[in-house]
């Protein structure tokens, strides 16, 4: 069988230099060893020639621990237990990184600076034999100048220093019999740090606590006058979207020891408007400049994920000093305007262009446990919430902070709310270092404050942060950035709560009533397909759940891991084995992330106006709590939250069977007509009802009633299921959807088990190639009977090994007698590694027809069937 290789998760994770800067360079061939281990100081270290002996190669942007499991002095920390190998004496040691090279000639103004972009926990930095100063706390940048340090053409050494947070705590192990434990602990004492690494009930403890040089470093060189930090301010006279203001400000500093005059010059790629302003700056100085504003007509406007396109724009800001350019920067934004209430109202609805937005998606605790983010995988990551049709995700106290994160937002549509790095009060104790805390604030927002996707800076989650810090963050955003809102916290004021709950509910639960408006944290597991299963954990824990499976999340906790398996059982019939556990799972996963958000959706803006799930992105492998699996291989619950969340959306209430058509867009669907069906269990249509209606702009409208299955004196178990569509005067298709209920309304559905073997013909070819690869496949179902969950899976033809990432148009799709559905399926065409393309199907009851004929080949997944 073929699973899941953890030998390629190193490549895959983009273990890789960082890109170059605009002006400057990347500095590479980093080298790390624990300071126990080396012999001499600073000066020693960071002198030309010294030999770095026994040393290893550094992976850098990186962590501490990762140059270690790419060295192969530990294994892949997230593979099965084997995190509980690893010492936790790797967070209570410092570190030296050490480089050595010769200084490029392109660097070749005055000023020659050295620029780490983030490094975690406190680094004192070292240039030929000179200390050139510190960085203290995660989320800040560390720029020196090192003009009278580097030479251009001559060799140079730098040599970092890294301490450790002096209060690491001491994570609990997860399993089956302690359970997850408390959350966090003493870590949050060093905060801002990636808090969530000393274990949370999501990821265990990270051995190094993420220390290193995790993000990139570069050099650069100016001339006497720097600029830097702008920020882009865009208007538009709504209601109206014609045209667009554009101004700017931006940061200038004389690093000299004379009076500097020059012209700070802007331009605004692809309109014609360009702004000169002289600015005089006294020895050292530093101001901000403002330019004038410049207006656009028919702007390109930026949009969030559903609402129109995202379209984003370039500032390019240059110095010049008698008739030379001194210093040049560029910034990407979007023309959008933001704000969050409704004249007269004071729940929080975040209001783009000025369309009211139903703020969708979920919690993103890490981007991933040690840290390993290249730009591929969090393009895939948000991509992926895209295609869910997802409109933000929440950067949950802050440990996602980095220029790619915020790149693959804008370009998606994902709106970002965006947390500082305070948790829950009850996880952990106040900083100790305010100050640390909001210098790290200042730099977050003036680094990310440009782009489009951001959407509301948070203070704390559920909780007030300590007054001093509140007040130096709601100072920050009016001072840096005051288009946006400061929310103190992420559960109460404004409408806005969380607090879960976390695990697996009766469906009906999900439509209210509700507490508050917005909600920031809903979720329950989300186990992921039998290949993801079988590629986070060795042969031998497969079957039965053990330990391992607590390592990964699925044991007592919020997510009540430990009676979710016993509630599958409840549902659905004795559990044969693993794939037998994850086939019923896949039920659950679609109908229980569609039901949290069609919940949400039956109240739109009245008063709803926001649901994020915990969580939507996993950091490690997992079985809870995730839209897609670490390897990034969508799930069930991934294709329930795209139908629900769909701009245009039919619903049905499972508590009174209220069939609503929901309506996302700015504009009223006129003459629409809303369809629902009832079936018996083997495909016989027992009812149809028809309602012509207008479907208000912004708005959840009822339509009608569906009719009740066959009563609560059908047999135990019984089941029928109900279709929806949603049509537009034209008679096409808006919109569709499919239940199955039970007549009694219980959650007893032991009658699925009654369904037949369905062969479905399948229909699959190229459609094109080139650096992406675009498949399209047709399902059909031929028979008598229903079609349950038929789910798709890429693979490369002659391994047999999944293609991942992939982009599925629709899945785990549900087909009455005679119907098909086309899907379309995208992949980098690199990652199917020189193969062909080929499919296996799997489902609640369908497989592949002995006749299909397909251009691509197709066959049954027979593994997903074995009974063990």
């Amino acid at each position: 069988m073929k699973i899941f290789a953890w030998s390629a998760v190193a490549s895959f994770l983009g273990l890789a230099a960082s890109s170059l800067g605009q002006q400057g360079v990347s500095v590479g061939n980093w080298r790390l060893q624990d300071e126990a281990k080396v012999s001499g100081d600073g000066p020693a270290i960071s002198a030309v020639g010294y030999q770095p002996a026994g040393w290893y190669p550094a992976v850098v942007p990186g962590t501490v621990l990762t140059t270690l499991v790419v060295n192969g002095v530990y294994p892949e920390p997230l593979f099965g237990e084997n995190n509980r190998a690893i010492p936790e004496s790797l967070c209570r040691t410092s570190y030296w990184y050490r480089t050595e090279l010769t200084v490029p000639r392109s660097l070749n103004k005055e000023h020659r600076w050295l620029q780490f972009e983030g490094i975690n926990y406190i680094a004192n930095v070292w240039v030929n034999g000179r200390r050139v100063g510190d960085i203290k706390g995660a989320f800040t940048r560390g720029i020196f100048d090192v003009s009278r340090d580097l030479t251009p053409g001559k060799r140079a050494a730098i040599a970092v220093e890294i301490l450790p947070p002096p209060h690491p705590g001491n994570p609990l192990e997860q399993t089956l019999k302690a359970g997850t434990g408390p959350n966090g602990g003493q870590l949050g004492a060093d905060n801002p740090t990636f808090h969530a690494t000393v274990g949370w009930d999501w990821i265990p403890g990270i051995r190094d606590r993420d220390m290193g040089l995790w993000q990139g470093v570069d050099l650069y060189s100016s001339g006497p006058v720097v600029v830097y930090d702008p920020y882009v301010k865009t208007s538009l006279p709504l209601p109206r979207l014609d045209s667009a203001d554009l101004s700017a400000d931006a940061t200038v500093s004389n690093q000299s020891e004379a009076f500097q005059t020059g012209v700070l010059v802007g331009n605004y790629e692809g309109t014609p408007g360009q702004f000169r302003v002289p600015v005089t700056l006294k020895p050292g100085e530093t101001k901000t400049v403002s330019s004038p504003a410049v207006h656009v007509n028919h702007p390109r406007l930026w949009w969030p994920n559903g609402y129109g396109p995202q379209n984003l724009c370039k500032l390019h800001l240059k110095f010049v000093l008698g008739g030379s350019v001194s210093d040049t920067t560029d910034t990407t934004f979007g023309i959008h305007s933001i704000s969050y209430f409704k004249p007269g109202e004071k729940t929080m609805t975040i209001i783009v262009n000025g369309v009211p937005i139903m703020c969708k998606g979920g919690n993103w605790g890490m981007d991933e446990a040690m840290k390993r983010s290249p730009m591929k995988r969090l393009e895939a990551q948000l991509r992926l919430h895209h295609d869910a049709n997802c409109t933000m995700v929440r950067n949950w106290i802050g440990m996602s902070t980095q220029e790619d994160f915020y790149e693959a937002c804008d370009k998606y549509g994902i709106l970002i709310w965006d947390d500082f790095w305070l948790a829950n009060p009850v996880d952990g104790p106040n900083p100790i270092h305010p100050d640390w805390f909001l210098q790290n604030a200042r730099e977050k927002l003036v680094r990310f404050r440009n782009h489009p996707s951001v959407g509301v800076w948070c203070g704390r989650n559920e909780g007030n942060p300590p007054k001093l810090i509140d007040d130096g963050l709601a100072a920050l955003v009016a001072e840096l950035d005051p288009a946006r809102f400061y929310q103190k916290h992420s559960s109460a004021v404004n409408g806005v709560g969380g607090g879960g709950p976390y695990y697996l509910r009766p469906y009906g639960t999900y439509f209210g009533p509700f507490r508050d408006a917005f909600h920031t944290e809903i979720g329950a597991p989300s186990i992921p397909t039998l290949e993801a299963v079988q590629g986070m954990m060795p042969a031998k824990d497969w079957w039965p759940i053990n330990d391992d499976w607590a390592e990964h999340d699925l044991c007592r906790g919020a997510q009540r891991g430990d009676q979710y398996p016993v509630s599958i059982a409840d549902r659905f019939g004795p559990l044969s084995g693993l794939p037998d556990f994850v086939r019923k799972s896949q039920l659950v996963n679609y109908e229980c992330y569609r039901a949290i958000f069609e919940g949400r959706n039956s109240k739109l803006f009245s008063p709803a106006s926001g649901v994020l799930l915990w969580m939507s992105n996993p950091c490690q492998p997992s079985f809870v709590w995730q839209l897609y699996s670490y390897d990034l291989e969508p799930n069930a619950a991934e294709f329930g939250t795209e139908k629900a969340c769909e701009p245009v959306h039919i619903q049905m209430n499972p508590n009174d069977l209220q069939v609503q058509v929901i309506n996302n867009t700015p504009a009223t669907l006129n003459g629409v007509k809303a369809t629902a069906s009832g079936y018996h269990l083997h495909g016989d249509r027992l009812w149809t009802v028809t309602m012509p209606l207008n479907a208000a702009a912004s708005a959840a409208t009822n339509a009608m009633l569906a009719q009740s299955p066959a009563g609560p004196s059908g047999p135990r178990g019984a089941v029928e299921f109900v279709k929806l569509e949603l049509k537009d005067s034209r008679g096409r298709l808006l919109s569709d959807n499919f239940y199955w209920l039970t007549p009694d309304g219980s959650t007893n559905f032991t009658g699925l088990n009654s369904l037949p073997t369905v062969g479905l013909s399948v229909s699959a070819e190229r459609v094109s190639a080139g650096r992406q690869t675009r498949l399209s496949v047709v399902l059909r179902n031929p028979g008598h009977e229903v079609a349950l969950m038929a789910h798709l899976q890429l693979r490369r033809g002659s391994s047999g090994e999944r293609v991942l990432p992939v982009f599925y148009s629709d899945n785990y799709v549900s087909l009455l007698p005679g119907e098909s559905r086309r899907i379309t399926v995208e992949c980098a065409t690199e990652d199917l590694k020189g193969q062909e393309p080929s499919f296996v199907l799997d489902g609640w009851n369908t497989v592949v027809d002995g006749s299909t004929s397909s251009a691509v080949p197709v066959a049954t997944n027979e593994a997903a069937f074995r009974r063990w």
